[in-house]
């Protein structure tokens, strides 16, 4: 039986986090389950507790962290007095479960969780890695990711780059859809109308790939016809393999960035 989760402490509401809270209400999951440390006059949706600062004592199930990762050091030291028994689930990136380990030690467990900000629309892809779950620790973590999208467990080894690809992956896609309107626009198009037909055609082509039993590279090949124009364009994309270079090249500089992050955090003071 999974182990339902009915007070969640969310240590900062910023984006990432904010989307979080706002996928799992738009779920219909009861707002006083959540407790929410925001210093800021950001705007709460209704019936969330607001703290100004980190409680001295408290009972909670969970305790998100939802700051920059260079404030761990900062918020470490409050936060453990929180987190006797509690699970920690960590949005830092480049954070290691060993570095949260040593800094909550007193948590029942430790998970790092890395969405996008689709989990509002409970569209995100999710990553988690734990340490300190049982099967049904794990069940139960994953059962309070489900309302926000599609989690799946990976090796702590991969998370840097399954960060690259669905957690830094949106902003990849943004570029790429700015660039294809762009290129419509140099070519003639009205930017404006480029805009539009450049999101609408994205927002369509990703509704059918997720629908289609057809590989994504599957479909591209279906749309274009021997010596047509969608081949004219793709074998551009094609040539010397350019466009995997270019992701492999993106996806390479996030993912080691990460692992720079965790550097970072590892030589990090602990701060008690």
């Amino acid at each position: 039986m999974t182990k339902r989760f009915d007070s969640v402490l969310l240590v900062g509401c910023g984006n990432m986090a904010g989307a979080m809270l706002e996928g799992w209400l738009a779920a219909g999951l009861q707002p006083a389950r959540f407790t929410v440390v925001e210093p800021s006059d950001k705007h709460l949706p209704a019936g969330i507790q607001r703290l100004a600062s980190i409680p001295e004592t408290g009972q909670f199930d969970a305790i998100l962290l939802g700051v920059k990762p260079q404030l761990l050091g900062e918020i470490a030291a409050p936060v453990a007095r929180l987190a006797e028994g509690a699970t920690i689930l960590s949005l830092l990136a480049g954070v290691e479960l060993a570095t949260l380990a040593t800094r909550f030690p007193g948590a029942a467990a430790h998970v790092r969780v890395m969405p996008n900000l689709a989990v509002a629309l409970g569209k995100a892809p999710i990553a988690l890695a734990e340490r300190g779950l049982d099967d049904t620790g794990r069940a139960s973590i994953f059962a309070l990711m489900k309302p926000l999208g599609t989690p799946e467990w990976v090796g702590e080894a991969e998370f840097d780059l399954v960060t690259a690809l669905t957690g830094s992956g949106p902003a990849f896609v943004y570029r790429f859809i700015d660039a294809l309107a762009a290129a419509a626009a140099d070519l003639g198009l009205p930017r404006d109308q480029a805009d539009r037909m450049a999101l609408a055609m994205v927002e369509g082509a990703a509704a059918l790939a997720a629908a289609s039993p057809d590989s994504p590279g599957t479909l591209a090949d279906k749309v274009a016809s021997k010596g047509g124009m969608t081949r004219e364009g793709l074998d551009v994309l094609d040539a010397d393999s350019a466009l995997v270079s270019l992701a492999t090249a993106t996806l390479r500089a996030a993912r080691d960035r990460g692992a720079e992050l965790a550097a970072q955090a590892r030589k990090s003071p602990v701060e008690g």
